[in-house]
């Protein structure tokens, strides 16, 4: 029997010499299998084996392709600095004029000595006191407000999810997320041997009847969810979809992790909590709200499973620090959370605009030169512009948009052309759970160039889909 990695090692060879070119497509899989004489499901090894090193792109219905664009490791585009592009569109901390001076303000006095020195020692994974009692202030909601008994406190939110499902799934669980996910999730799964399930969706997110089916046929262990602002897509489940969501898993007892990272800009969407209050354990932090350098994660969990998640928190090494924890309560109880949050909600409604101006109309009209009709609509609630072969959704309240590519571009190949122009965005396979089925799309992170840069990015890209990938009609 064939070894499918010394296979794939000579096809990655040809990949490395240039024998195979950054865009070629590779043969089926089957046609593969006749001319190495293997096994069809060999060859679906070595293609497995391909994807899985980040040299080919698997796109359903069109076949496997050589990436044109470096593989993205897991989470890496959102969480440090990926690329030394003049425009990076693919980190996207949000921040307002002002807000450094609103910040420093607060911390002097944690600056005394005798202050200081107490705010220097460990924290513990429920904080304080004090720090309960402002988190479940900050984060309550119409029809759902935590106790602050219920809270936990980790580093930053990409812990509080590590330490929930650590919690909750043991090394081989399974785990059901949408089929686009925030893509630590993924690293994380990796790290803690949970396998993600990907869960087919619609414009509101999973579908309930793609969970029942999912779990029916093999138990999950929990479900990952971004039911407010889904990254990267900025999809918000109605309340209908959150209810019968919420009907199906208190009838099976599965428990849920509700990211609500960005849900601060979405006042009017309620928790998902509030339909399985005794199963969901709510994330949440301080980076998109403040800052994300002192930071905290905020962790709402059950009351018969504090003790679990905590000893989760603790044994991750996930604890908060005191001094960010004694920050976290000052900037809260003064209102300068509330103040950045007011501020980012009027940056993003502004960068929105851009997005509108700059990208969607000008694809507008880059279609009606070409004699192809007008798109389908301007920017309104989750659906952007129709696209000839794609469109841009995102919401009037996100930091982010997800544009799916018209044809014939590819994801890998748009990146390396946006690259070339100096301009970092993040391709879809960063975000796809089956690396299998990976979507011809890109998200665009708003949030982080000042909007100067951000209207001539969103110019040049829109320019640059317009011309069409090196090799095509229209390139």
């Amino acid at each position: 029997m064939a070894d499918f990695r010394l296979i794939a090692d000579r096809i990655a060879g040809d990949i490395a010499d240039g024998r195979l070119r950054p865009g070629q497509q590779l043969p089926p899989q089957r046609w593969f299998a006749r001319r190495h004489r293997i096994a069809p499901s060999t060859a679906g090894r070595v293609y497995g084996e391909l994807v899985r090193r980040g040299l080919v792109v698997g796109e359903v219905g069109r076949g496997t392709f050589v990436r044109a664009a470096p593989a993205v490791a897991h989470g890496r585009a959102l969480i440090e600095t990926a690329t030394s592009a003049p425009v990076n569109l693919e980190l996207n901390y949000p921040s307002v004029e002002g807000q450094s001076e609103l910040l420093a303000a607060s911390l002097a006095p944690l600056l005394r000595v005798d202050v200081l020195t107490e705010a220097m020692r460990p924290g513990a994974a429920d904080g304080t006191v004090a720090a309960r009692e402002s988190a479940a202030r900050l984060l309550a909601l119409p029809g759902w407000r935590p106790e602050p008994a219920q809270l936990l406190f980790t580093g930053n939110a990409r812990q509080a999810i590590a330490a929930a499902l650590a919690s909750l799934v043991r090394p081989g669980g399974r785990v059901g997320v949408e089929e686009l996910t925030y893509p630590l999730v993924k690293e994380i799964a990796g790290r803690l041997g949970v396998v993600l399930v990907p869960l087919a969706g619609d414009a509101e997110g999973v579908r309930p009847d793609a969970l029942a089916a999912v779990h029916r046929a093999a138990p999950l262990s929990a479900l990952y969810l971004q039911p407010t602002l889904h990254n990267p897509t900025s999809s918000t489940m109605s309340e209908r979809r959150r209810r019968e969501l919420g009907r199906l898993v208190v009838e099976w007892g599965l428990p849920v992790v509700e990211d609500r990272i960005w849900s601060f800009l979405r006042p009017d969407a309620a928790a998902f909590a509030a339909h399985a209050p005794g199963l969901t354990h709510v994330v949440d932090g301080l980076s998109k709200r403040v800052a994300p350098g002192l930071t905290v994660g905020f962790l709402v969990v059950p009351q018969d499973r504090v003790e679990a998640v905590g000893a989760a928190v603790r044994s991750g090494g996930w604890s908060a620090g005191t001094f960010a924890l004694e920050a976290a309560v000052r900037w809260t109880g003064d209102g300068v959370v509330r103040r950045l949050v007011e501020a980012k909600r009027a940056d993003v409604a502004r960068r929105q605009a851009i997005l509108t101006e700059h990208l969607i109309e000008r694809l507008d009209g880059h279609v009606s030169g070409h004699g192809t009709g007008r798109l389908g609509g301007q920017l309104t609630g989750r659906l952007g512009g129709q696209l000839a072969g794609g469109a841009v959704r995102t919401d009037p309240c996100a930091y982010f948009a997800w544009w799916e590519l018209p044809a014939p571009w590819r994801a890998d190949t748009f990146t390396a052309a946006a690259a070339a122009h100096g301009i970092a965005v993040t391709p879809g396979t960063a975000f796809a759970v089956d690396p299998h089925r990976t979507p011809d799309a890109v998200r665009l992170g708003l949030a982080s160039a000042p909007e100067g840069e951000l209207a001539r990015a969103l110019r040049t890209l829109a320019d640059v889909a317009a011309g069409g990938p090196p090799g095509s009609a229209g390139g």
